[in-house]
């Protein structure tokens, strides 16, 4: 294993850690990233290497986990595993949300999952992606700011859960973006900007986990013990560089909503499209 191939799995690492939590795409800039730049692909294989991209993002969720760890263990008390949501009470927020959201994207994915890998992971699909998702961004900004009915997350009900798993299924298109589609779909459904992204991120770990390991388990025989060394290295960066954008994300995003990172996406989708095709 040589240093650079260490490196490139640092540096992803990086780009996944800092973008996981913007509405941007984690996955399609460390796509753009990759593909322009560090070619991955040429010491991993291309399967291993878009199984890298999707498996270092666990070292994200790792982080979600560690912000949200007195929300996750209220959910998972024994207490409150089986509780239903009962108006008028002061935590209201359950497993039932989760799993409704997190249905339809899990379906569609495992569905198709030989597909995206086949066809959506290259630069060109990112670009679509990004500047599509930019859009829809910007419509929830201009239209779903007027008629927020929920606060915070334990506000949030299973309609709207459901609503915001079917938006989901978009950023299945590397590009669109996971949290950019679920929490501009939040917003449409009358969530405010930070319950979304709270409902986005916790409901990120289950899903990711779910990916992540059917990646592993299909692309399993492309694997040797030298690609192990890249894949901690990318997996501890994005772990840590994650712990420090997820915070300020939070508090960053009931200020400045959507529109910033819509702006970003578009210009980023032009720079790249004029500089490269």
């Amino acid at each position: 294993m040589e240093w650079y191939e260490l490196f490139v799995g640092f540096l992803l690492g990086v780009v996944e850690g800092l973008t996981e939590f913007a509405p941007v795409s984690s996955t399609g800039h460390m796509i753009l990233v990759d593909g322009l730049w560090l070619n991955s692909s040429q010491f991993l294989g291309q399967e291993v290497a878009n199984t890298f991209k999707i498996v270092i993002q666990l070292g994200s969720i790792l982080a979600v986990v560690v912000v949200f760890r007195d929300r996750f263990k209220a959910l998972l008390n024994p207490k409150s595993l089986l509780t239903l949501r009962q108006s008028g009470t002061a935590r209201q927020f359950n497993l039932v949300h989760i799993l409704i959201g997190l249905l339809p994207a899990g379906v569609l994915g495992v569905l198709f999952e030989d597909y995206i890998d086949t066809h959506l992971f290259s630069v060109k699909t990112v670009l679509i992606g990004l500047v599509i998702g930019a859009f829809f961004m910007i419509a929830a900004d201009l239209s779903g700011v007027k008629r927020q009915t929920t606060a915070t997350l334990d506000d949030i009900t299973y309609k709207q859960a459901l609503g915001v798993g079917l938006i989901q299924c978009f950023s299945l298109w590397p590009g669109f973006s996971r949290s950019g589609s679920t929490i501009s779909g939040g917003v449409l459904l009358g969530m405010s900007h930070r319950a979304a992204a709270d409902f986005t991120f916790i409901m990120a770990v289950p899903i990711m986990f779910g990916a992540s390991a059917l990646s592993l388990y299909s692309k399993w025989t492309y694997f040797t013990l030298d690609t192990l060394p890249v894949f901690v290295v990318g997996f501890v960066s994005a772990f840590l560089f994650a712990l420090l954008s997820i915070k300020f994300f939070l508090k960053l995003i009931n200020k400045v909503k959507l529109m910033p990172f819509a702006i970003y996406r578009i210009v980023l989708a032009v720079v790249i499209y004029v500089l490269y095709f």
